[in-house]
């Protein structure tokens, strides 16, 4: 298992036993079940960020997709503040 995969399940662990199972999407605060989790680099490695645990946070895939390269999110024009889904 690469380091970023045991520092996800720990992530995600530690999230979940704060707010009693719940782990909400760093980008649209879904629930987020432990096989769809990712690592969200809050600041972007290409705008400097790190993987320090201080930079990680848990996300979609696809919410994580979208915001990848950019560091941008697309809004959704029916719910201000929520990602655009992938249909």
């Amino acid at each position: 298992m690469s380091r970023l995969s045991l520092t996800r399940e720990k992530i995600y662990r530690t999230v979940a036993r704060q707010l009693h199972g719940q782990v909400p999407c760093w980008v649209c605060g879904g629930h987020v079940l432990p096989a769809a989790a990712t690592l969200e680099h809050i600041r972007p490695l290409s705008e400097g960020g790190n993987s320090h645990a201080e930079n990680l946070a848990i996300s979609h895939e696809v919410c994580n997709g979208q915001r990848h390269a950019r560091g941008k999110v697309a809004e959704s024009a029916q719910s201000p503040g929520r990602v655009l889904r992938r249909v």
